[in-house]
């Protein structure tokens, strides 16, 4: 990891990441988390909602995000879902008689895979102190998970309506945080971050076609309904940032996972052209030059 040098006399200041909700729009954490960490920017606090929960999770637990990045490029949206990705239009020609109340999907198997993958079982033993933003099911208000089993916790914040059955969690029935808070800005706060790096990919809005619209399929209909809530939701939050990253994501579906690898790029180029930025703001000289090589170019650019 690249190292940096702080500004003489100022303090570092504490770096929170906001992660926002977005479904397979939300692997753009990943390369955001990866151009942090190559520029040697470290993270103090992660708040994550949703799909930014899973992403910020897992790097809480194990400081470890290319394994997570080589997961989804060799993950089919099949492997994904317990029970095989067919689309609901074809469930729905096969004529299945789903209860929408229990979710398509139970959720096990992600809390199996997380449970596995990660050394970490609770919140209390990551390396980054992390909270997942959930909601209740009964009384719809938000629920920032610190405590208790990670995966469970995280299996919670993702738990989109419809898809997954809601998640009990120590005594309460929850689902996706992105229905109360998609951009948890505020969390980070409260956990202690006095510049906080909030990573959007819900506030921007795409004009669908109404070829989209006016086709029979609950997939895209689900889709585009949480795309829209998100969109007002963290158009709201963004202002509460000290610095906001909005990857060009935008035509990317919920449902993208297929497409993992041009998400994370984007991600990764939207950190890399605000590396600049967020060093000054957040009391960093920039990268110290480790190689002959950078050296050279330092002292020809200070030329």
């Amino acid at each position: 990891m690249a190292r940096i040098q702080t500004n003489l006399g100022q303090k570092r200041k504490k770096i929170g990441l906001a992660l926002g909700a977005g479904g397979a729009r939300g692997l753009a954490h990943i390369g955001v988390i990866l151009a942090l960490e190559e520029a040697g920017i470290p993270i103090d606090f992660i708040a994550g909602t949703s799909m930014g929960a899973l992403v910020g999770g897992w790097y809480a637990a194990t400081k470890n995000i290319k394994f997570l990045r080589n997961i989804f490029l060799k993950t089919s949206t099949k492997d994904l879902f317990a029970d095989g990705v067919e689309t609901f239009s074809e469930k729905e020609s096969q004529k299945i008689n789903m209860d929408f109340s229990k979710g398509l999907f139970k959720g096990e198997q992600m809390t199996a895979l997380l449970e596995k993958l990660m050394d970490v079982k609770t919140f209390r033993q990551c390396q980054i102190p992390f909270q997942a933003v959930a909601t209740n099911v009964e009384t719809g208000k938000e629920v920032d998970i610190g405590n208790g089993s990670l995966a469970q916790g995280i299996l919670a914040s993702v738990s989109l309506p419809v898809i997954f059955q809601p998640v009990k969690f120590e005594e309460q029935l929850l689902m996706d945080g992105g229905m109360v808070n998609p951009l948890p800005v505020d969390v980070v706060k409260n956990m202690g971050a006095d510049f906080v790096i909030a990573v959007d990919v819900s506030s921007r809005w795409v004009n669908f076609s109404d070829d989209l619209i006016t086709q029979q399929n609950l997939n895209r209909i689900v889709s585009h309904a949480f795309m829209a809530l998100n969109y007002q939701l963290s158009r709201r939050a963004v202002g509460q940032a000290d610095f906001v990253l909005k990857p060009l994501v935008a035509n990317f579906q919920w449902i993208d996972f297929e497409r993992a690898g041009d998400i994370i790029d984007a991600g990764r180029k939207e950190a890399e052209s605000g590396l600049d930025e967020i060093r000054v703001k957040a009391g960093y000289l920039k990268k110290e030059p480790e190689t002959l090589m950078e050296r050279i170019i330092e002292l020809i650019d200070g030329n």
